[in-house]
């Protein structure tokens, strides 16, 4: 009788658990490319204009991601039962300039512009240029080698000499680059210069009057270093040499040359806000304890007519966000609850320098201590173009899974080998990889405060920030695969027995 007893006990849990995972499953068939596609198109729809942080479009965003969170009875993330975490940025805007060189009045939008990447208020005056070429600073070259750049003025032309027979505007250089702006500008700032005269291809016409600056999210504690875009012609009086065209400026000479300079800005500040969508679902055993799951939804915004849609980045990582609140609000309504609280975050900043991610770590609502993990999604929709190897229609690249917790791995590896079957791709874990892309997410900024994480990311491809990220081009089947396996993991993440182990240092 006894042994009876047992066996029926055990098929009774036997049963039991088949019954939940037949319930797993039907929650996460709730995602579904058919619904990816709508709400991605909405997300990076034009009406959003390319949620830039801070417009308009962001805060329509924002609205729309609030008003779904609502819909599907999610709880405010916030203490005063707001679903919005408002952060304050800035944005300077040039009120009136003028430059003259060599006595003459430059022509503003025609002769010079001042660079919008930094606006400084000021007067400064010179009687010195030091021309260093194309200001390149990497293994190959150092072009301010030997040159008296410190407390003078430098002038530098634009992008590398090898692509200055191509068109303005064809030749694009991620920050990274030592030939972008950034870097020259650090490489100029690192050699003590003044300030920065860029020799440009091409210059907008418009008047410099009214010039908005990038925005920032804390006020500098030093003055920024002045930066002014000017004509090659510009530059040929100022040094004084032969420049027929922008190509030319590859024979000009580098060296200190003698010219006189004036230049003035005042400039405005504006404050503006954003803010990062917050909404929870609460746990049962373990409410007091969290799983994040994250992703940015401001993207470049439009630039003139332009809109940059940002469908995959991160058009594709919000809808995933989005869709997983659905999945799991569906799944409790039919008895599949979570231990732990769930929290779904959509931030904005992203694009400006992880700005969104860092004030909540900065303000937590829920205790890091007692979050478990966070999964982050980034760029979900696409195919890798780079990627020659494994099936490409069955993969996703997993970054961060091996940094904090010991545990975190191989949890990953048994969730993805038990419902998903997908290529965990995690060649980026590599700390010798050059792209970084560990550091260049949402999740960094719980992970430097010692939170687990995983990154779940498709890859790069030619419309990486470009206005050709469009809803058109996303693989929705692909797209689903990679939300589900998100789904079993933070699934699996909100009812284990403890909270990830934190075993690994920091690095």
């Amino acid at each position: 009788m006894k042994n009876l007893l047992i066996v029926f006990a055990l098929l009774l849990a036997t049963g039991a658990v088949a019954q939940s995972a037949k319930k797993l499953n039907k929650s996460a068939a709730v995602i579904t490319a058919a619904d990816l596609k709508s709400k991605l198109s909405i997300i990076a729809g034009a009406e959003m204009e390319g949620r830039e942080t801070a417009t308009p479009g962001q805060k329509k965003a924002a609205a729309f991601i609030e008003n779904y969170f609502k819909s599907l009875g999610l709880q405010p993330g916030m203490p005063d039962g707001s679903y919005q975490m408002q952060f304050t940025v800035y944005q300077d805007s040039l009120s009136a300039a003028s430059v003259t060189v060599g006595g003459k009045i430059l022509k503003a939008g025609v002769d010079y512009t001042f660079n919008p990447m930094v606006l400084a208020a000021g007067q400064w005056t010179g009687d010195t240029v030091v021309f260093a070429g194309f200001g390149l600073v990497d293994s190959l070259h150092n072009d301010y080698k030997d040159l008296p750049i410190k407390g003078n003025w430098v002038l530098i032309a634009e992008g590398k000499s090898e692509d200055a027979d191509k068109p303005a505007g064809t030749v694009a250089y991620s920050f990274r680059d030592p030939a972008s702006l950034y870097q020259k500008m650090m490489q100029a700032r690192n050699n003590g210069a003044k300030g920065v005269f860029v020799i440009s291809k091409e210059l907008n016409a418009k008047n410099v009057a009214g010039l908005k600056g990038n925005m920032y999210m804390k006020k500098p504690g030093a003055a920024a270093m002045p930066v002014v875009n000017i004509s090659y012609t510009t530059a040929a009086s100022m040094i004084g040499a032969a420049v027929p065209s922008f190509a030319a400026i590859k024979s000009a000479a580098p060296g200190a040359y003698a010219s006189s300079f004036a230049l003035s800005a005042e400039i405005s500040t504006n404050t503006l806000q954003s803010s990062n969508v917050i909404a929870v679902l609460p746990g049962t055993s373990k409410k007091d304890e969290y799983v994040f799951i994250t992703g940015h939804y401001d993207h470049l915004g439009k630039r003139d007519s332009v809109i940059y849609y940002g469908a995959d980045d991160d058009g594709s990582g919000t809808t995933s966000v989005l869709e997983l609140a659905e999945a799991f609000t569906k799944a409790k309504k039919k008895g599949l609850s979570c231990a732990r609280s769930i929290v779904f975050m959509t931030v904005s900043g992203e694009e400006k320098g992880l700005w969104g991610s860092e004030y909540y770590a900065a303000h937590p609502v829920f205790p890091l201590n007692r979050t478990s993990v966070d999964l982050n999604i980034d760029m979900v929709g696409r195919i890798d173009p780079d990627r020659k190897y494994g099936d490409s229609t069955n993969y996703v690249y997993t970054i961060g899974e091996d940094k904090l917790s010991s545990d975190l791995l191989p949890i990953s590896d048994s969730i993805n080998s038990k419902y998903m079957h997908m290529e965990l791709d995690r060649k980026y874990n590599d700390p010798k990889d050059p792209n970084r892309f560990y550091y260049r997410s949402d999740h960094y900024n719980f992970a430097k405060n010692g939170v687990p994480v995983i990154f779940y990311f498709n890859g790069t491809h030619a419309d990486y920030h470009r206005p050709t990220d469009t809803v058109d081009k996303i693989n929705f089947n692909l797209m689903e695969k990679r939300v589900r396996l998100v789904f079993y993991t933070a699934y699996d993440m909100a009812n284990r027995a403890a909270m990830l182990k934190r075993d690994i240092p920091l690095k």
